[in-house]
C-alpha cells in the first residue's frame, strides 16, 4: 500500500517505521507538488534578484565566506556531497536506510527546503525502487544535520558512490541504470537540501521507539508473569493506592497489574499473608514464615516502569514534531516570500530523546536484572529451586550461566547510558562549534534496545521455568497466553542445554512481535 504524503498531514512517527519494515512505497499528493514548487520558485525569484543566500551562491561550512557564482552550481552542490561523506564503518541494513529517506522525503515535502520538485520526485522513484544505498554508520556530528549518511544517499541519487539491489552490490550509477532512474542534475542549493537535516537521526530514531514500545508493551505482561512466578503480592498494585500519587504512567502500569493478576492464583492475596502472619505472633520476636512485603523489584513494578512509560510517550513527541519539520538551512519559505537563514538542522532534540531513551530501557533493565537474580537465588525466590534446576541439581547447574550473559549485558549498557548529546567537539574551523552527536546517541540507544531484550528476554525464559514448577494451572488468562507463546518457542528445561539460540529466539521476537505473536 502506497503512503501519501499530503502537506497539511501530520506523520505519526510510527508511520516512518512501518513503511520503511514493510517497503510500502510512499508517495506526495498535489498540495505538496504545489508548495515545494512555491518555495523552488520563490528561490529562483532570490537568485534572479542577485540576494546573496548560503549555499546558494556562497560556499559552505567552513568556506562560508566565499561567493560562488550561480553558474558552478551543480559543481559546489556536488563538491559538498563528496567533501562530507566521510562515514565509516560497517553499512545500516536496509530498513533503517529506508527510514532516513522516508524521514527526509516527509521533511522536503513541508516545502520550506527549495528544492527542485524534479529532483525530489527522483528522491521518492529511489526510495521505492528497491535502490538502498550503503551508508557507513559511524561518523555523522549530528549538527548541520547528519550529513554524513544524507551525503551517502545523496551520491547515489547523483549515480555516484555504492547501493544494494536486490542484495547485490553495485555502483550508485549501476543501481539507477538497473532500475530505471536517471541520476539527479543538481542545481543551487539542492545538495544542501539533501543533507542538511536531522533526518538520519530520525529515521533510525523512528525505528528504535517503536521497537522499544514493542518491548515495553510485552515487558508489562512479562512483569505480571513475574509476580506470579516469583510468588508476590498483589495488594501493592490496587489502583486506590496509585490514585495518591498523580503520576500517569505509574498509574497505568499499576492498572494493568492489578486487573492482569484479578484472576491468578499464583499471584499472593496479601490479605492471606496477614492471616497466616497474625497466627504465627507470639509473646516473643520471631522470624515468620513468610513476608508482608515483596521486594522492591516485585512491589515497586509501578513506580520503576512508570517512568519509562512516561518517558517513551514524551520521546515519541519530540522525534515526531522533529520528523514533521522544516530541518534544513536555510528554509525558502514561500508565504512570507522570504529566505531564512537558520539553525534547525541541529540535532539537540532527537540526541537528547534518544540519550533519554537509552536511560529509560537502561532502568527496564536494572529491573529485569533484579528479577532474574531473585529466580535464580534459592533464598530469595518463594520456594523455587537454586537456579531453576528442579531435575537432578547438582549433576545439572540449571539456569545458573544465563546470568552471566545478563550481568554482563547490564552492566555494559549501563556504561552506554552515559549521555552523548552533552558530548560536543568543536570542528569547521569553529564554525561548527557546539554540536549535538544525535545520529551517534540514536545508533548508541539502537545497541541499548538490543541488549536490554536479550535480558528481558532471559527473564521470561527464567519466569515460564518457575511457573511450571509452581504449577501453570494457577496463571491469569493474559499470562497464560504469554506462557504457551513462549512454549512454542522454548521447552521446559529439564535437562542442561545451551540456551543462546532460545535466549535469541525470544529477544528478536520480543523486539519484533507485539506480546510474542
Amino acid at each position: 500500500m502506497t503512503y501519501t504524503l499530503s502537506i497539511n498531514q501530520r506523520v505519526p512517527l510510527g508511520d516512518v517505521a512501518a513503511t520503511a519494515t514493510a517497503a510500502d512505497p510512499v508517495a506526495i499528493d498535489d498540495t505538496v507538488r504545489a508548495r515545494v514548487q512555491a518555495s523552488r520558485e520563490t528561490l529562483e525569484k532570490f537568485v534572479a534578484e542577485e540576494r546573496v543566500i548560503y549555499g546558494v551562491n556562497t560556499s559552505m561550512g567552513g568556506f562560508v565566506n566565499y561567493l560562488v557564482p550561480v553558474s558552478m552550481a551543480r559543481q559546489l552542490q556536488e563538491n559538498l556531497l563528496n567533501a562530507v561523506a566521510t562515514n565509516v564503518g560497517e553499512r545500516l541494513d536496509d530498513t533503517t536506510v529506508r527510514a532516513i529517506m522516508t524521514a527526509r522525503i516527509v521533511s522536503l515535502s513541508r516545502g520550506n527546503s527549495a528544492i527542485s520538485l524534479k529532483n525530489l520526485d527522483k528522491l521518492i522513484a529511489i526510495r521505492n525502487s528497491g535502490v538502498v544505498p550503503q551508508v557507513p554508520q559511524k561518523g555523522s556530528l549530528g549538527t548541520s544535520g547528519d550529513l554524513g549518511p544524507l551525503a551517502a544517499i545523496a551520491l547515489v541519487c547523483i549515480g555516484q558512490w555504492k547501493a544494494r539491489l536486490d542484495g547485490e552490490e553495485l555502483s550508485g550509477a549501476e543501481a539507477l541504470a538497473r532500475v530505471g532512474i536517471a541520476p539527479m542534475e543538481l542545481s543551487f542549493k539542492e545538495g544542501l537540501a539533501l543533507i542538511n537535516g536531522t533526518s538520519g537521526m530520525v529515521g533510525l530514531g523512528s525505528l528504535n521507539i517503536a521497537r522499544a514500545k514493542r518491548l515495553l508493551n510485552t515487558y508489562l505482561l512479562i512483569s505480571a508473569l513475574s509476580v506470579e512466578g516469583l510468588a508476590g503480592k498483589t495488594k501493592p498494585f490496587d489502583p486506590r493506592v496509585h490514585a495518591l500519587k498523580p503520576h500517569k504512567g505509574q498509574q497505568e502500569v499499576a492498572k494493568f497489574l492489578w486487573e492482569t493478576l484479578a484472576e491468578s492464583t499464583l499471584a499472593v492475596d496479601e490479605l492471606d499473608t496477614e492471616l497466616l502472619l497474625s497466627g504465627e505472633m507470639g509473646d516473643t520476636a520471631k522470624a515468620g514464615s513468610k513476608s508482608i512485603e515483596d521486594a522492591y523489584s516485585v512491589r515497586c513494578t509501578p513506580q520503576i516502569l512508570g517512568p519509562v512509560v512516561d518517558s517513551l510517550a514524551a520521546i515519541e513527541k519530540t522525534v515526531e514534531d522533529e520528523l514533521n519539520s522544516s530541518n534544513d538551512n536555510p528554509l525558502v519559505v514561500p508565504d512570507e516570500i522570504e529566505v531564512f537563514h537558520n539553525g534547525h538542522f541541529h540535532g539537540q532534540y532527537v540526541s537528547m530523546a534518544m540519550d533519554h531513551l537509552a536511560i529509560a530501557l537502561t532502568t527496564l533493565m536494572n529491573l529485569s536484572n533484579r528479577r532474574i537474580d531473585r529466580y535464580l537465588d534459592k533464598s530469595n525466590s518463594e520456594g523455587l529451586p537454586a537456579f531453576l534446576c528442579q531435575e537432578n541439581p547438582g549433576l545439572r547447574l540449571g539456569l545458573m550461566g544465563g546470568q552471566f550473559m545478563t550481568a554482563s549485558l547490564t552492566a555494559e549498557t549501563r556504561a552506554k547510558a552515559m549521555p552523548m548529546s552533552i558530548q560536543s567537539l568543536s570542528s569547521t574551523g569553529d564554525f561548527q562549534d557546539i554540536v549535538s552527536f544525535g545520529f551517534v546517541a540514536a545508533r548508541r540507544a539502537a545497541e541499548v534496545l538490543d541488549n536490554v531484550a536479550h535480558v528481558v528476554a532471559f527473564e521470561l525464559l527464567c519466569a515460564c521455568q518457575a511457573v511450571d514448577i509452581r504449577g501453570t494451572e494457577g496463571l491469569s488468562p493474559a499470562t497464560r497466553r504469554l506462557y504457551e507463546a513462549t512454549r512454542e518457542l522454548v521447552p521446559y528445561l529439564d535437562h542442561d542445554v545451551t540456551i543462546t539460540d532460545y535466549v535469541e529466539t525470544l529477544a528478536q521476537h520480543l523486539l519484533s512481535e507485539p506480546g510474542l505473536g
